[in-house]
């Protein structure tokens, strides 16, 4: 695995981790390298500081881990901006999903509906699959 440093359009930084500089190529060839940001696809690599293996320093307790609260409102932007940015399908999610799975339909991000048995379906088939509980605004 290589940590590669992506900046979007809209100048946006972030890291991502793939198994080579090729994947990293096709997998945003393919659309599927999304700003966690603000969920655009149009990203570039950008120049890396060179890896340093430097001696562990001991943390000096100032530091404050990260709150459970702002954990979760960071997961949850970054949850949103992937949806943004993924194909709505609707109910023929599951449909698609293989489709995309088993190269019948264009490989692309794509988000939708699907029952608690469908999604287990699709993980048995080894489909990867991530349920994720609808944004309060789409509640009736």
């Amino acid at each position: 695995m290589i940590v590669i440093d992506v900046q979007c359009e809209h100048g946006h930084r972030f890291e991502g981790w793939f198994a080579s500089g090729g994947e990293f190529e096709r997998q945003r060839g393919h659309g599927l390298v999304a700003c966690p940001a603000c969920g655009s696809t149009q990203v570039n690599r950008r120049p890396s500081a060179a890896y340093l293996r430097a001696p562990r320093q001991q943390p000096d307790g100032s530091a404050k881990p990260p709150s459970a609260r702002m954990l979760a409102a960071q997961l949850a932007a970054s949850l949103r901006a992937m949806a943004a940015a993924a194909h709505d399908v609707g109910n023929q999610f599951p449909d698609e999903a293989r489709r995309i799975h088993y190269g019948e339909s264009e490989h692309r991000s794509v988000r939708g509906q699907a029952s608690r048995d469908e999604i287990e379906s699709l993980l048995d088939e080894g489909i990867g699959v991530l349920p994720v509980p609808p944004a309060k605004d789409d509640l009736h």
